[in-house]
């Protein structure tokens, strides 16, 4: 006797299909649970694996710019004036400025601003701190500047913080002269992306 069917159904062979160990009812709900397994284990190795420690890797971490506390200005004017400018930052951060730019360095005595921040246009990072700092900070300041050919560091009376770390547009104020931030600022910003003139000198200009 044939087996018997209803309409619209076929009647299933109790067989293995191409040899398969597994019946053929049975293959299709393994491969949909298997896939998305195969997938979410991928997913998991390439996020435990693409930066090489086994941790997951923040943008900010491969950007040298994003220190913390560095607060950023934009649309800063550029003029080259003769005039005395106020600026709104202390030390301002840029704008209008001399024609003139101050030359890079370590100086014990406080430098013309409106110089300064065009030497900030050039790339310089100006290490400025409060005047009656204790010698040994002094010093530790003064010793950033070393080797370096675009950081100016100055005593600027009248700053809020004891220390301000400032390149054309950011600035950070700290208040140890070690903190590890003013390291990070020079190297992030010294004739950085945010320089307006990059490639510029910070000598042969004049001191002070």
């Amino acid at each position: 006797m044939k087996p018997r069917t209803t309409p619209g159904s076929q009647q299933r062979s109790p067989t293995n299909t191409k040899g398969s160990k597994w019946p053929a009812r049975l293959q299709r709900p393994l491969i949909a649970v298997g896939v998305p397994l195969l997938l979410a284990a991928g997913a998991l190795t390439y996020g435990l694996t693409a930066n090489g420690s086994g941790q997951p890797t923040p943008a900010a971490e491969n950007d040298p710019t994003m220190i913390e506390g560095v607060t950023s200005y934009a649309g800063l004017s550029r003029n080259h004036v003769q005039t005395a400018v106020t600026y709104p930052q202390r030390p301002g951060v840029g704008g209008d400025h001399s024609p003139v730019w101050t030359n890079c360095g370590a100086y014990d005595r406080p430098v013309q601003e409106t110089r300064a921040v065009h030497s900030l246009e050039h790339g310089a990072v100006w290490i400025s701190y409060q005047p009656g700092l204790p010698a040994d900070d002094i010093a530790k300041l003064a010793r950033l500047a070393t080797n370096q050919s675009h950081v100016l560091v100055s005593p600027f009376p009248g700053q809020g913080s004891r220390i301000e770390a400032t390149a054309w547009g950011k600035q950070l104020s700290v208040t140890d002269p070690a903190d590890p931030r003013l390291s990070a600022f020079i190297k992030a910003f010294q004739q950085g992306p945010q320089t307006p003139e990059p490639g510029e000198t910070c000598s042969g200009g004049v001191n002070g």
